[in-house]
């Protein structure tokens, strides 16, 4: 478990030892110094949530290290202790960012309370921090729509591993399958639904901030790192950090990310001091991470970490039968946000998208519906509203005009091979020109583009 630190400053011996002895447990790690200088020198090697210090210190006074504190670092959780009482005095302190002013003698109980109130302050810090970067999502596994046998096997799977204990889970799937929905919903469906979710791209960031994002950094630890930050992984304690396109995550990162598989501990950059964690991992990619093992791109031990617990998200042409029920969920939600009386989608334009390949999937059925909504006038959504590219389509050929050129052999074939020479045969013949290759093979170029890609076909 991650510890609050509580440092405290004063030049009494008994009163250190005292702290030590009530608060040292498994929820409060307590450090003590003697002088001011002593305090403020700890405070810069360390992180310390909050600081319980004394007015009259031998040498620098208890106001001016105060300050220096505040200045080191803005969020800390100060309470001033005098055993001189005077209005004047804690008003000075509260002036300079004190949180809290007691007269000594203090009883614990008192102290107990106060810092009751810290820990849940902190806590609602690390909230607010984390709202700031993620919306909150109430997803569930109610909210993903589709009844295929391919999706209900990947919701079902997800279900089990949610209610678990397991710590790492890594969904596959192409662009667009709903990784991140996913991820919510194993997140929500779980015990740690009352703690942080936390998602970051490792596509997104260079290596040295997708560093300091995930693992925070040590005050001074590089140039411009003027304050001590907290990483996602301290933040999300307790909870779950969604790491997704993790197969883009650079060797570095890669093996600091083992370390907090096998011991549920990191350091900061720049720091010294081992952290304990306790977060579910779930990470997600459209990269075939075997292949990338092989290309020397990432560690064979991270991947089996990963891969205890995997899900395989199908893609929308693999789940067909789910793309009436899609195309009617996004109609009722994008009319509304539009504002458009649209009711549905004529059987004309419903059959021209369950034919079409989706290479975009889920997310590019939901860019061609918002289109169609803002651009029709009519109740229902018809061809003309549809994209260029997908009103060209052509309907899958009948099983007897392909019997008339391809001869099917007794033992089979492979359809993958198939395809793949099919689609070489016809760039062949006109020269590679994608556009006339797609319109012949009735589909688009971004379909093309994706089977070449497929394929292996340069």
């Amino acid at each position: 478990m991650s510890r609050i630190k509580i440092l405290v400053i004063d030049d009494e011996k008994l009163i250190g030892w005292s702290f030590k002895k009530e608060f040292s447990s498994e929820d409060f790690a307590v450090f003590t110094a003697e002088t001011g200088e002593e305090g403020i020198e700890l405070f810069q090697k360390d992180y310390h949530d909050i600081v319980f210090l004394d007015n009259k210190l031998p040498g620098i006074q208890g106001l001016e290290v105060l300050k220096k504190i505040k200045n080191l670092r803005e969020d800390v959780f100060v309470i001033f202790m005098t055993a001189f009482g005077s209005i004047d005095t804690a008003v000075e302190a509260m002036k300079a960012g004190a949180y809290e002013y007691i007269n000594k003698p203090f009883n614990f109980d008192e102290i107990r309370i106060i810092l009751q109130g810290i820990q849940e302050k902190i806590d609602l810090v690390n909230e607010v921090n984390l709202l700031r970067r993620e919306k909150p999502s109430d997803i569930t596994f109610s909210h993903i729509i589709g009844n295929s046998p391919a999706m209900h096997k990947a919701i079902q799977l997800s279900k089990r591993i949610a209610q678990s204990e397991a710590t790492t889970v890594l969904l596959l799937g192409e662009s667009g399958t709903g990784k991140d929905v996913f991820a919510h919903a194993i997140h929500n469906e779980s015990s740690r639904k009352k703690r942080p979710f936390v998602a970051i791209n490792c596509a997104t960031l260079p290596e040295n901030l997708l560093e300091s994002e995930l693992f925070g950094h040590e005050r001074g630890a590089f140039t411009g790192a003027h304050k001590l930050k907290k990483g996602l992984l301290e933040i999300a304690h307790g909870g779950t950090v969604f790491l997704n396109e993790i197969g883009e995550m650079p060797p570095n990162i890669q093996t600091k990310l083992l370390t907090v598989l096998e011991y549920k501990t990191f350091r900061r950059v720049g720091g010294t001091e081992n952290i304990e964690v306790d977060v579910r991992i779930i990470a997600a990619t459209n990269r075939d991470l075997e292949a990338a093992v092989k290309e020397g791109r990432f560690r064979l031990d991270l991947l089996y970490r990963l891969k205890v617990f995997q899900v395989k998200l199908p893609s929308l042409r693999e789940r067909r039968e789910d793309i009436p029920l899609l195309i009617d969920h996004f109609i009722r939600y994008l009319a509304k946000k539009f504002g458009k009386p649209i009711k549905g989608m004529t059987e004309e334009s419903k059959k021209i998208l369950q034919q079409y390949d989706w290479p975009g999937n889920v997310r590019e059925l939901i860019n061609v519906i918002e289109r169609a909504i803002i651009l029709e006038n009519n109740e229902y959504i018809q061809k003309d509203s549809l994209p260029f590219e997908l009103q060209e389509l052509r309907p899958p050929a009948n099983i007897k005009d392909v019997e008339m050129w391809l001869d099917i052999p007794d033992d089979g074939f492979s359809l993958y091979d198939l395809e793949k020479r099919i689609i070489e045969l016809v760039l062949y013949k006109v020269n590679y020109n994608k556009t006339r290759a797609a319109k012949l093979m009735g589909i688009t170029r971004d379909t093309l583009r994706y089977k070449m890609k497929k394929f292996n076909i340069s």
